[in-house]
């Protein structure tokens, strides 16, 4: 395990990060004026989540009173286990790969004056090698895997009624992809990403037990679950 200092830093950084983007974004990038404004896509809410999660990170880096620590370290490990990595995960793969077939459907070449370069990468690549590096540097414990994914759902569900609703009360779709798409189309890839998104919880629990079991610091989860 990385030394509490190091830890603390990273953190630190990380949460001023997301912290600047989301602000930057929020203020000064204006891709398609509306009631919801940012609020349309989901990569702005990851990036929100994102910085809640490292800035709950430093707090708990911070505490030294240890009842309070180890409540904080539970919340902290939930949301890294089911929101923080599996909806990270998905904003990165996601949009790079619909990038890959056609940019036009997730990312307009139109837009390329309005968002910053550094900007566009840092809420749609960056996410997931600090992601890679926290779990490098912190034993996370994960959840009952139930209790981890349906958290993850909880939030892909929000999402869609989220994404249902400007469908219906601005009458078009946040994502060009989706606007393209037939009724029963669209239906299916929300599902296919439900289930993408589940999955990537799946791989984050996996990666945290075999980072931590090659380095000898820590079992897998389930082993910790046993102690309680």
């Amino acid at each position: 395990m990385a030394a509490a200092g190091v830890v603390l830093v990273f953190h630190l950084f990380a949460f001023l990060a997301f912290f600047y983007s989301t602000y930057y974004e929020w203020f000064h990038v204006d891709l398609r004026p509306g009631l919801f404004d940012k609020l349309y896509f989901l990569t702005f809410w990851n990036a929100c989540l994102q910085t809640m999660y490292y800035g709950l990170c430093f707090v708990k880096d911070c505490i030294s009173d240890r009842g309070t620590s180890a409540q904080l370290q539970r919340w902290r490990d939930y949301m890294h286990a089911a929101i923080a990595f599996p909806l990270g995960t998905f904003v990165v793969t996601s949009f790079w790969a619909l990038f890959a077939i056609d940019r036009e459907l997730v990312f307009p070449k139109a837009h390329d004056h309005l968002v910053p370069f550094w900007l566009n990468h840092m809420v749609h690549t960056a996410v997931f090698p600090f992601l890679m590096v926290d779990k490098f540097i912190v034993p996370h414990v994960y959840p009952r895997r139930q209790m981890g994914i349906l958290g993850s759902c909880a939030v892909a569900v929000i999402y869609i009624i989220w994404l249902l609703f400007i469908a219906y009360y601005e009458n078009f779709w946040v994502y060009p992809v989706l606007q393209v798409l037939a009724m029963h189309e669209r239906i299916i890839f929300i599902a296919v990403c439900c289930v993408v998104c589940a999955s990537f919880y799946v791989l984050g629990e996996f990666l945290t037990n075999v980072i931590w079991r090659k380095g000898g610091q820590a079992k897998a989860s389930t082993s910790r679950r046993k102690t309680k």
